[in-house]
């Protein structure tokens, strides 16, 4: 599993064509880990996107990039499973295989067609033992190479443990440095589970609750970024430029500000990076990830990880943020999907 990824999972939908040139530039730039999920309706374009690089050279073969997609929660039923994954391989990426395949969360919906958000009722008993052993299914038929969970706590994996003979790879959850996940990795790492990260960068806003980037706005990051300077954040000199004087759009304070703002990128990327976690990135922008790839070659020092090791903590990602406000949870008890877990 490659140590950096690109993730397809953006709040607004976009057009199919803006996904798949985005995944293209992502391949020409070096990036071998492709993120995408059934909910995220990016299965298609990711797959166009790797076809096209293969005929363009880009890459030798489809074997040359790591592909995962998630199960989503109406598919959480044992006889769903493998249907599922099937339906992503040959309707969608149009691939024999994915790399990595994972339960999306720890939730589990009644079946029928993806809707955003969900309605409560809607929520049911997980089978995820039923779950799991359809997952190790898919792994022994050759059409997923490994197989893990995402959004998932250490209650959650127990209960997989309890039944798997094939253990999760791969846990994928919210991690950065204001939601440092330590008791998961910790447990994670005793089980040989690995552990990735989405929303290294703080996140996007779901929800809608406008609430800000807790990793971008963090005092302690931009300290950090601030000392440390351009030489870390390796900034691409003539776009900052362009930016900056070209366009007559940008004040010297913005400037400014768009520069600390490539500087705290790298250090929260860096960070997660020395953890031993493999971070996936969402952005469509080529060149913020050429930025994101330039994490390498340099360490932070022992005061920044302190520093960051006292940053407060505080969770984005809620199961909540899958289900519409209104109604009421009929099936379920709310603790079972709860995913916060210092």
């Amino acid at each position: 599993m490659p140590a950096v990824g690109m993730g397809t999972a953006l709040p607004i939908p976009v057009p199919h064509e803006v996904t798949k040139d985005a995944v293209l530039a992502a391949i020409e730039l070096g990036f071998r880990h492709l993120d995408t999920a059934a909910v995220y309706d990016t299965e298609g374009a990711l797959g166009e996107a790797v076809a096209d690089a293969v005929r363009r050279g880009l890459l030798r073969s489809r074997e040359e990039v790591f592909v995962t997609s998630k199960l989503w929660c109406t598919q959480c039923h044992p006889d769903l499973v493998l249907p599922s994954l099937r339906e992503t391989l040959r309707r969608k990426l149009q691939m024999e295989y994915v790399d990595l395949y994972l339960i999306h969360w720890p939730v589990c919906m009644k079946p029928g067609p993806i809707t955003w958000p969900a309605k409560r009722e809607d929520a049911v008993l997980f089978d995820l033992e039923g779950v799991w052993l359809a997952m190790e299914e898919c792994h022994r038929l050759g059409l997923a190479k490994s197989i893990g969970v995402s959004n998932f706590t250490t209650k959650h994996l127990e209960r997989i443990l309890s039944v798997a003979t094939i253990p999760p790879a791969v846990n994928q959850v919210e991690l950065n440095p204001v939601w440092q996940q330590r008791k998961l990795r910790a447990y994670c790492a005793d089980k040989g589970i690995h552990v990735a990260a989405y929303s290294p960068l703080g996140g996007q806003d779901w929800s809608g609750s406008g609430e800000g980037n807790a990793v971008l706005e963090s005092e302690v990051l931009a300290e950090i970024a601030q000392a440390r300077g351009k030489t870390v954040a390796q900034v691409n000199a003539s776009l900052l430029y362009n930016l900056r004087f070209n366009s007559g759009l940008c004040s010297v304070p913005l400037f400014l500000h768009i520069l600390l703002l490539f500087n705290i990128n790298q250090i929260s990327l860096r960070w997660i990076h020395e953890q031993g976690v493999t971070w996936i990135v969402k952005s469509y922008n080529k060149e913020r990830l050429k930025q994101n790839l330039d994490i390498f070659g340099w360490e932070l020092t022992d005061e920044d990880r302190h520093k960051i090791s006292q940053i407060p903590q505080r969770k984005f990602v809620t199961a909540m943020a899958l289900f519409s406000p209104e109604g009421e949870f009929t099936s379920v008890d709310l603790s079972e999907m709860n995913v916060v877990e210092e």
